[in-house]
Parts: C-alpha cells; structure tokens; sequence
C-alpha cells in the first residue's frame, strides 16, 4: 500500500461514523397495516428491537421475533461487514430511535444507513428474500473514460458477488479493488444478509447491481441498499480492510482433552501415529493429482471455440451446438403435437431434453438462403445476451438443410394472450402489469446500455414479450434487430422492417432509427398493457374504434385519463395514481419528436422513483389503422412508387448482406 494511499485509509477510519449517519440515513415505512400505541404489536417492536442491540455479535447479524400470533414482531440488523461492534451497536440504536420517530404506527419499517440496516415487520423477515424498497446514493463526480470505468467496475463487482455469495452462513460480504481508466482504483465492497442462501445472494446482488445505470452510471462512486443486500464503489478507499481479514476467519473454542495417562507403548503408538499420518498424505496427493488431471483434460474438451467472421466451413461451436438427432427425439420427430407456432422463418416445438429440461425448438424454413458459417456467428452473437428479461438462446443444431434454434421454454407463452383475452386479463393485477412494465424496461436498458453489443430490438411488441412461470417478462424476436457501435446513436435503412402501429414516424416515413425507436415502442405497450387495448383497435368514449395513442391523449387533455385504464384494473385494489403515471411515462414515450422522448435509464429512474415529477408530454404521431386486433408487419420500400406497401410474406423480412440485420432467431 502506498505511504498516500495509508494516509487516506487512516483519515477514513478516524472520521466519526455520525458524518457518514448524516449522509447516508434513510427510512422506509411498509403498507402492512398500523398498530395503536399501547397495543401488544407495540410492547413486541420494543422488545425486539431491544434484543437487536444487546445480542448483536463481532460478525454484525442478529434477528430476534416477540409475541403470538397477528402480534408477532420479527426483525433483523446487519451491519457492514468491516465495522467494530461498538460502531455496530451505536448504529443499532439509531436505526432504532430513527424507525420509532419515522413510522410510530406502521407494523412494518425499514432503516438504511451506510454501516447498518434494521427491518421490522409482522410478516416473516428471517431467510426470505426482499428486494423492495430500494435507496441509492452517488458521488457527484463523473469517471473520466465512462465505458471503460464500467467495464473495470462491472468485473470487480463480479468478482465479489461471487466471493460474497459463497459465505457463511454468518457472513456474506466480500471487498476488493481494481486498477480502472487513468490509473485510478476503484474499491468495492458488497453484502448479504447471511439467512440467504448462495442463489439468493447471488440474485439480490445482480437486482442491486442492475440499478447502476440508473444511480450512478457515469459517477466514480454509488451506493445502494435493498433490505436483503447492499453494495458501494468509490475510487477512494472506505472500507476497513484489515478488520475484514480478521473475521474472515474467526476461531471456535476447541474441546478440552484430558491428558492421556502414560503409556509403556507411547514410542510405538507415536511412530505408529506417523507412519498412518504418512500414508493418509501420500493417498490425498494422489487422489489430488488424478482430479487435476481429469479436470483439466475435461475442460480442454470443453474450451468454447471462437468463431471469427472468417471461419473456415468445419467450424463449430461444441458448448453451444446439440446433435441433431438429440433434438429431433427431444421433440418426439418434431411431432403436431408438439407444435408451439409458426412464422415466415420457421416453426417452434417444444420439446425435452433427456436430463428433463424443457425447451422451445425453432426449425427454421430451408429456404432462409442463411450459410452455415453466417448461421453459427449469429448464433454465438445472440447466445452472449444473457439478462433475466431476455429470452436465452442455448445453443442450435445442423443437419444438412437443416438448421434448429434451441431457446430456453417460458411457460406462459407472449403477453398479448393475457392483455387482449377477454378472460385471461383478469390473471394480471396491476402489480403484476406494473412489474412487467419495469421488467421490459430493465430487458431495454440492458439491450441499450449493458450488454457487450449496443442492440436496437426495432420490433417490440405484446406479442414478442413472453412471460415465464412467475409471469416474468422476457423479451424475445431479435430478427430485426440492429447492431451498434459503442459510438452510435442513430442509424439509416432503405427497408423498414416492424410491425404497424409500433413504429415511430421518424422510422416508418424516413428510414431512421436509434435507441429512441425503442423508447417509443415500449411506450405504446405501456399503454397497451395499461388498458387492455390494442393500440390500433381501441374504442373510444363515443363507441368508435381508433388508434390507442389518439385515445390516451385525447383523455389525458381532458383530465379523464382514468378511463384508459382497463375497468378490471380500476375495480382492483391497485393503485389508481400508479397507472396514471404509467399513462403518462407512456405518452412522453410516444412524442413525435425523438429528442422529446426520454431514455430507457430516465424511464426506469420515473418507474422506480415517484418523487420525481414528469415534463408535460407533446402531441404523439397518429396512423391510419388498418383493423381492429391486427398485428401485421409492415415493409417500406424508398424506391417504391408506393410509400407505405403492406407484405403477408414475412420472408420479405430477412435483411440485404450489408443491411446488418440479425436473423430472426426467436420463437414468437
């Protein structure tokens, strides 16, 4: 460590932990139901909270419950991982005073501050995991060179999630650095609540970790807090490292063994001892040679191969390529019965591999005109998207003309079976509609922001996004998809390929497209799956069909925007003010000029934080409808006689070699 670097680690730790109180404090009051003052409920919130701070130990987590029954009080206290118990303690007692002055009647209050976290609720708080309510805070400066900042922060932050999550079952917390851009370090730590299992931390830390861009994507510093787990970066040292190391491994007092009476044999059972002990290291070495041996030769095997553009007509993909036969009995030989959908690429099954996984198998039609090599490099590329609100792509199969597409099978089929059905959308409440709003928007914003490749989807639809078994949305279709570069905003085309009703009027009329295409999309579904609508067979107030966007803002001018809403929502228990900021998020999306529209990172932030207050959307673009409940693609043709031409051959659809276009490798 370097003599400036000792200096600011020693300044750090002699700052009094009431500067950092001061600025990191924050308090969050549940929706469980309240309680009197003089209630059971309210004695049993004392008494645990009591026992926090008397029973908390050196490794800084404790939970404790009081009373029976609907005055049963559970809580929980962790503090960060590199902090004296003391220091632990004098934050256990704030929390405490901070959640009785904050929520005096609520059954349910959450404290977040830099060196510790308190809950309390009369729901069950131990080993469960919550990743709601979230609090952020970010440093006020900017990283000089962002993306490779993101980068170097994206690998440490990696690292440690992985370290942390292997814990205890008393600690899971893990700090670190990494040289980033400019030769500037930057140090991070991050930290479960120990009840969690391996896969729980892991998935917590991924949610806290995906809120980057929307906290701090250009700052060289950020923290942020769920009541489950927790992370902070800087380019300055903050973190007790030393007091790290020593708990890393804390001793358990060992028996206590009687001494052994003498012995006449105490030569002989010694040598005999030595001799055991011996033989026991040399089979131990043995054994550990042999498993590195099979290890290693194993993972040459399965090395993945890299596909450059100009591979050569033998190349292949082992970890990513399925043997034909495989799949075609997985599918019972691609069987009616099996049969999910079909296309103008190809047809999907579904189908089961022999270890019970199921999957979605797309046999995509002989006459794509795509080159096994073309094939096989689109396939990788799409295979490296891996985001919980994207479809996964596991890997394909060849056979002569043959070519499959292996996906993973989400079990509820696309979105618009359910907001359209006219039984189905009573399956979706608004919290799970609200959830699938933000869902889509974090599957955008990886497209956009996160992922390796800078994506442009182009073809965001009620029908491309599926919905697993917890009624996730995932993101599907990327046959129209666009690849950027990291530099690029914005791009041309001489065919539009979408479908009506979609398409922004910047990309439809002249051909233009960038991150703002999809922006606009995602506004129209917001609306859709706001009302129940199809946004080009909506009926209006006066009984008469037209185009959604023309509905919301009629309504909105008015002041009547509450009739948008589905009438199966309004007569929930959802909120009533949550969905007409949708409604509103949804129209600033669907501005007729680009630059008017918001970001995905400023949708998540107005989606995830309601104190924020929204600019007054402009007048959206209107089309001509083409029917009721239609969802037809739509071609556009610059040196076409007609402007606008409508196509029932979705193989019209596959791109020109130089166009840049993914092939349509999802099932729809």
């Amino acid at each position: 460590m370097t003599y400036q670097r000792l200096l600011a680690l020693v300044f750090l730790l002699l700052i009094p932990t009431d500067i950092f109180a001061l600025k990191w404090a924050g308090t969050s009051c549940g929706s469980n139901g309240n309680y009197s003052s003089n209630s059971a409920y309210s004695a049993n919130i004392n008494t645990t909270l009591s026992s926090l701070y008397t029973n908390i130990d050196i490794n800084g987590f404790y939970n404790a419950s009081a009373g029976q029954g609907p005055d049963t009080v559970n809580a929980l206290a962790l503090c960060r991982g590199d902090i004296q118990l003391d220091a632990c303690r004098e934050c256990i007692e704030r929390a405490r005073a901070d959640l009785v002055d904050s929520c005096p009647v609520q059954k349910e209050a959450i404290y977040f501050e830099e060196f510790c976290t308190l809950r309390y609720s009369n729901a069950t708080v131990y080993a469960t995991l919550v990743n709601n309510p979230v609090q952020y805070y970010w440093n006020r400066g900017n990283a000089t060179s962002v993306e490779q900042f993101k980068e170097d922060l994206r690998g440490l932050l990696d690292n440690l999630r992985i370290r942390a999550a292997a814990g205890s079952s008393t600690r899971k917390v893990a700090a670190g650095n990494v040289t980033g851009p400019d030769f500037k370090t930057i140090f991070g730590l991050v930290q479960c609540t120990p009840d969690l299992s391996s896969g729980e931390c892991t998935n917590c830390l991924i949610s806290v970790i995906s809120y980057i861009p929307i906290c701090c994507s250009e700052q060289i510093g950020g923290s942020l807090f769920n009541p489950s787990c927790s992370f902070r970066f800087e380019t300055t040292p903050f973190f007790n490292e030393t007091r790290l190391k020593e708990l890393e491994f804390v001793p358990t007092p060992s028996p206590v063994v009687e001494p052994s009476p003498p012995s006449e044999k105490k030569n002989g059972s010694m040598t005999q001892t030595i001799a055991i002990i011996v033989v026991v290291i040399v089979v131990c070495l043995i054994l550990f040679l042999v498993s590195a041996i099979i290890f290693l030769r194993k993972r040459k095997k399965h090395k993945p191969t890299e596909i450059p553009q100009n591979a050569d007509e033998n190349s292949t993909v082992d970890p990513l390529q399925y043997p034909f036969s495989t799949i075609k009995a997985a599918t019972n030989d691609f069987s009616d019965h099996n049969k999910l959908g079909q296309g103008g690429f190809g047809t999907v099954y579904k189908g089961k591999l022999p270890n019970g996984q199921e999957i979605a198998v797309k046999r995509l039609s002989r006459d794509s005109g795509q080159g096994d090599i073309e094939f096989k490099n689109e396939v990788l590329l799409l295979a490296k998207l891996q985001h919980r609100n994207l479809v996964r792509l596991l890997g394909f199969a060849l056979e002569g003309m043959e070519k499959l597409l292996i996906y993973e099978f989400v079990q509820n089929a696309s979105l618009d079976n359910f907001i359209f059905d006219s039984i189905r959308h009573s399956y979706l409440d608004w919290d799970t509609r609200y959830k699938i709003i933000v869902g889509i928007a974090r599957g955008i914003l990886y497209l956009h922001e996160d992922s390796r490749l800078k994506i442009i989807h182009r073809d965001l639809k009620a029908s491309n996004i599926l919905l697993d078994c917890e009624m996730r949305p995932k993101i599907a279709d990327f046959g129209m998809a666009r690849l950027f570069k990291q530099d690029e905003t914005r791009g041309n085309t001489s065919r539009v390929v979408g479908t009506y009703g979609y398409m922004p009027p910047e990309y439809l009329i002249h051909g233009q497209f960038s991150i703002k295409s999809d922006v606009y999309s995602f506004g129209v579904l917001v609306l859709e799956i706001i009302s129940g609508c199809r946004n080009n067979g909506s009926r209006s107030r006066d009984g008469s069909v037209g185009d959604l966007l023309s509905l919301a803002w009629d309504s909105w001018q008015e002041g009547k925007d509450v009739e948008v809403v589905d009438p199966f929502l309004r007569s929930g228990s959802g909120s009533i003010s949550e969905m007409l900021r949708c409604i509103h998020i949804g129209l600033l999306c669907v501005q007729e000029d680009p630059a008017d529209r918001p970001t995905i990172v400023s949708v998540l932030l107005m989606l995830s934080s309601f104190s924020i207050t929204l600019n007054l959307p402009s007048k959206p673009a209107f089309y001509a409808t083409i029917g009721c409940g239609s969802d037809a693609p739509l071609i556009h043709n610059s040196d076409s006689t007609n402007a606008l031409h409508m196509t029932a051959s979705w193989q019209s659809r596959r791109s020109l070699r130089n166009d840049a276009d993914i092939t349509d490798l999802y099932p729809r």
